[in-house]
């Protein structure tokens, strides 16, 4: 059986044996004149050639199965393996090593696998599971390239576990909801899920079988930015696609900054970073309007709106976005009133910006007065 040294993420023993499909045992192994890095801005480590240094890691022996698993799950992302004279206590033995792609990527701090299993250990796991699933199923680099879509889901679905209030509505039990099937016909930057489920009825009987179709989004948050000093609101505007797709005689939206919680970041991280990305804005206090899902009917999306208190100069309207996402946005920085005003021509007809502005609306006062 071959041996395989790891070092950085698959470390981490559950994350192993969701890619591996088995729990091997690791061997402490050390491999020399090499050093591990965070990637800059990234949540992955690099691996580089540093005389006299020591990578730390573990020797595996693993059967083909498993070593074709790993390979799949590595090579989705460009690694490749060499082989190299690895350290252990029985002495020196030849191990494949997974080196990253030469893809220019600047290495950052020292690499700290406690660091990374404490932010982003458990949301790995749980990707990792989604990706070996199409093991044998697709090319790995079509689901490595869903990745952070992925990870995004899966930390919606980590968020989604928190107990609810159930004071009015129905309490679930187990046992509740069964699926008997589960298929994904289609999955790229969104999903859909399609089951075949029944459930609990209010009279205490089970459905029949139904079959239900889910678009598979992921969490995300929304801020309208507000100066309460100068009474003024930050909105944005973009072409969307999901006008466009309708038939929208105009697919250009008014909005709130808006965008995706990544996996392994919270609603309000990601609002200070839509922020900055968006419109180049630094927030000061969030303030939560609430949490709620916009179409549940067939659509997993859930959103954390906030006002957010910002200062909103003449100068904080313009041009941003993310360019290597094909972001092309407009900021535009207007009185309060000119907002309402949008409302009533219906000329601002998104549901997250209606939400705040109502609710902004109501606690206006308050905010300017604080």
């Amino acid at each position: 059986m071959p041996e395989l040294f790891l070092y950085g993420t698959l470390l981490h023993a559950p994350l192993l044996a969701e890619v591996a499909g088995t729990r091997p045992e690791m061997r402490p192994a050390v491999l020399h004149d090499h050093a591990a890095y965070w990637a800059a801005d990234d949540d992955y480590p690099l691996v580089r050639a540093e005389p006299g240094a020591r990578l730390e890691g573990a020797v595996i022996s693993v059967d083909a199965t498993a070593h074709a698993r790993i390979d799949y799950y590595e090579g989705g992302f460009g690694y490749e393996t060499c082989a190299r004279d690895v350290e252990t206590a029985e002495g020196t033995v030849r191990a494949l090593v997974y080196f990253p792609p030469a893809d220019g990527t600047e290495p950052g701090a020292p690499w700290s696998g406690s660091d990374w299993a404490a932010d982003w250990g458990e949301v790995s796991v749980h990707a990792a599971r989604e990706m070996m699933a199409h093991f044998g199923q697709r090319a790995a680099h079509d689901v490595a390239d869903r990745y952070v879509a992925i990870l995004s889901r899966v930390g919606s679905k980590l968020r989604a576990r928190a107990p609810a209030p159930a004071t009015l509505r129905r309490a679930p039990a187990p046992g509740d909801v069964e699926c008997d099937a589960l298929r994904e016909p289609y999955a790229n930057y969104f999903s859909v899920e399609e089951a075949d489920l029944r459930f609990r009825r209010f009279d205490g009987a089970m459905s029949r079988t139904v079959t239900r179709a889910s678009f598979i989004a992921t969490d995300a948050v929304t801020v309208l930015p507000y100066d309460p000093r100068r009474d003024r609101v930050m909105v944005i505007e973009q072409f969307r696609p999901g006008p466009w797709s309708r038939g929208d005689s105009n697919p250009w939206s008014l909005e709130p900054i808006a965008g995706r919680v990544d996996g392994g970041e919270g609603p309000e991280t990601a609002a200070r970073r839509e922020a900055a990305e968006e419109a180049g804005l630094a927030l000061r206090r969030l303030v939560p309007i609430g949490d709620y899902y916009p179409s549940p009917g067939a659509v997993t999306e859930f959103l954390y709106s906030f006002v957010a208190l910002a200062d909103l100069p003449d100068s904080a309207a313009g041009l941003g976005g993310v360019a290597a996402e094909t972001e092309d946005i407009r900021a535009h920085v207007i009185p309060f009133a000119q907002l309402m005003d949008l409302l009533a021509s219906g000329e601002a007809r998104n549901g997250p910006l209606i939400l705040s502005a109502l609710w902004l609306a109501r606690q206006r006062s308050a905010l300017r007065d604080a």
